[in-house]
């Protein structure tokens, strides 16, 4: 009740704000609609959303989690090295980390609560395990900076939001999360989104004690393969690999002094290995009720997928 009538005190300075961003420039606009997140959108709300989006890819889209333990704790060991810097500025969020079997997807991408999908063709596509960390740092950076909540006040409006954020409009969480997986909603970020969340790479994967520089090479072979490998189209369409974006990496990590020597080269090849030799058919399908998420030492917020 508290929050409820903090949100209805709070609206109307919002709303002024926002008529007077939308009045100035892109970047005021921006602004506006990241306080509007972190004042309408609660936890517990982009916990469930996360949720529901996990639910409709299991059950409706049919994903099927990878069936291999070993390289499931190794994806996951990688991540929660970077996640560790996430759960300081985000202490509120259990992560959990799924690797989807698709060898002929390179994608990554995270929804809010702490979700993170990675799938199993950027595992065969990545060359050592600092480019890994690299991107899997950057999709942390996403939910660390409530990037889906300030995409929900964009794309559906402050009425809207505010009237999830009051209890009035209960059946707006479940649309969204179906307009995610359908539509890719939340999942195409923004470029000062995309430029923010690569910074979180960089820095989570530095002081997780890898090379930063991981990042950048991952995206710079994706940017000289894009024309001749098909499968690359999935990641680059939500992540662009553009030379000024790669520039802007390397002279962030440069200008903050950022270091780690960790490539990982022989553990990610061992992997890699270990992955193309799983039989094709081996995935298993995503459990129909997944377990409830309880904070867990590796990092993944729920066992691995039965």
């Amino acid at each position: 009740m508290r929050r409820l009538a903090f949100c209805k005190a709070l609206l109307p300075s919002v709303c002024a704000v926002a008529l007077a961003s939308c009045a100035t420039v892109n970047s005021g606009i921006r602004t506006t609609e990241t306080m509007a997140a972190q004042l309408l959108i609660s936890n517990e709300q982009e916990n469930s959303l996360g949720l529901q989006v996990k639910n409709d890819l299991e059950q409706n889209q049919h994903v099927k989690y990878l069936n291999d333990p070993a390289v499931q704790m190794y994806v996951r060991g990688v991540a929660d090295k970077v996640i560790a810097f996430g759960k300081k500025d985000r202490p509120d969020v259990v992560w959990q980390v799924n690797v989807i079997d698709d060898p002929a997807t390179v994608n990554a991408f995270a929804t809010p609560g702490g979700y993170l999908y990675v799938y199993s063709g950027l595992l065969l596509t990545a060359h050592n395990e600092a480019e890994l960390a690299g991107v899997m740092a950057h999709e942390a950076g996403h939910v660390v900076a409530r990037h889906s909540a300030r995409q929900l006040v964009a794309q559906h409006g402050l009425e809207a939001v505010s009237a999830m954020a009051l209890g009035t409009n209960p059946g707006l969480v479940g649309q969204i999360a179906s307009g995610v997986v359908s539509k890719g909603t939340m999942l195409v970020h923004s470029r000062a989104d995309e430029t923010e969340a690569d910074e979180y790479g960089a820095r989570y994967s530095s002081m997780a004690g890898y090379d930063p520089r991981g990042l950048t090479t991952f995206f710079t072979k994706l940017e000289a393969q894009q024309g001749a490998t098909p499968k690359l189209l999935s990641y680059l369409s939500d992540h662009p690999a553009t030379a000024d974006r790669i520039t802007h990496v390397n002279e962030y990590i440069a200008q903050n002094n950022l270091r780690g020597a960790d490539l990982g080269a022989a553990r990610f090849m061992a992997m890699r290995q270990r992955l193309g030799a799983v039989p094709a058919g081996s995935a298993q399908p995503a459990p129909s009720s997944p377990p409830a998420r309880q904070p867990t030492r590796n990092g993944g917020g729920a066992p691995p997928p039965n």
